[in-house]
């Protein structure tokens, strides 16, 4: 067990924590599961960054880091939706939820025909991730903060990142495409 392995993991509990405190009865509910989610997500650049830095990289963290980040964020868009629900919400979190299983399959068939570094994260698919981190923080916050409408602001960059979410999917797709028509 080293550091950033722990730190995945502690991101994996978390997700308990924070359903428990996105549905307390107290009118500060929001903002804790808010604190939750951006300490799980400040955990997400920290595990890969000492992975990188102390040399800690590990076949464990590999499986878990992706595993960690899927879970967090297919069950904060279900939270969400289920809190607010609107075919606005539900849209992006559909193509989101979606995308993430589409092209953990693909890694998965692709890893096992040896291409997997076809597939491997790209610039995209890390700018997709932050976006919808920051639109995930300002949905579960949800109130106005001196008056700045951070839902709507968060519905915005939502959408921005299911953009980028369907255009990385499409590149992971075009990337495994000679892969995928191979009739053999």
């Amino acid at each position: 067990m080293n550091i950033p392995n722990i730190l995945t993991l502690s991101r994996i509990v978390l997700i308990p924590v924070f359903v428990i405190i996105f549905y307390l009865p107290f009118s500060w509910h929001y903002l804790a599961a808010c604190v939750i989610f951006v300490l799980a997500a400040i955990t997400d650049g920290l595990d890969g960054y000492y992975a990188r830095k102390l040399g800690q990289t590990s076949a464990l963290g590999a499986f878990l880091d992706p595993v960690a980040d899927k879970l967090m964020i297919a069950v904060v868009l279900v939270l969400l939706v289920e809190d607010q629900p609107s075919i606005w919400l539900a849209l992006p979190a559909a193509i989101i939820i979606g995308r993430e299983i589409t092209i953990s399959a693909l890694r998965e068939w692709m890893a096992e025909l040896g291409e997997s570094s076809k597939v491997a994260v790209s610039g995209y698919g890390k700018l997709k991730t932050i976006c919808q981190m920051v639109a995930l923080g300002f949905l579960i916050y949800h109130n106005a903060l001196f008056g700045i409408p951070i839902y709507t602001i968060g519905m915005v960059l939502l959408y921005i990142a299911s953009i980028l979410t369907l255009w990385s999917m499409f590149l992971y797709l075009q990337a495994a495409w000679p892969q995928l028509k191979d009739s053999n």
